[in-house]
């Protein structure tokens, strides 16, 4: 087994002068820092007083999800010597929000769009999509179900 740590920085960004005296007293804005990479600016949902044209956790969380699931697909495709030229996803999750404000994702549907050069490879290109899913680290640390409804053309 090998371990791998990540280590990132979270800013509040957010005091407008009298901290959190008040629950509108504050904005949600932060920043994220990893090493030698650009700051990410985030904030909550705009249901939850945040800045809509900020990333939310939400988002950031559904993207790590799209990304994880991209990478793998990519990498199984090149050991099954499948030529992908384009790939785009358009994710969708659901989250539902309990009456004392907590909450949890019940869901994620991915839904990628996949380019391959090699027609007699269209089925399992598509079916590469549940391995990626198996193997993904993000996918693997959910605790909901995580669906594919992926669409694969060839350009030959």
């Amino acid at each position: 087994m090998k371990q791998h740590i990540y280590n990132t920085e979270l800013h509040w960004t957010g005091n407008t002068g009298q901290g959190t005296n008040s629950y509108t007293a504050y904005e949600r804005s932060y920043e994220i820092k990893v090493q030698s990479k650009p700051v990410l600016y985030g904030s909550s949902d705009p249901s939850f007083r945040g800045d809509r044209s900020k990333y939310n956790p939400e988002e950031l969380f559904l993207m790590s999800i799209s990304a994880c699931h991209m990478l793998w697909y990519l990498h199984l495709c090149s050991e099954a010597k499948i030529t992908v030229i384009k790939y785009s996803d358009q994710a969708l999750a659901t989250m539902t929000e309990n009456k004392d404000g907590s909450g949890r994702f019940d869901s994620a549907q991915l839904n990628p769009n996949v380019e391959i050069l090699e027609k007699d490879k269209v089925n399992l290109a598509n079916e590469l999509h549940e391995k990626a899913n198996q193997m993904c680290f993000i996918a693997n640390s959910c605790n909901f179900d995580i669906s594919h409804s992926p669409k694969t053309c060839s350009t030959k």
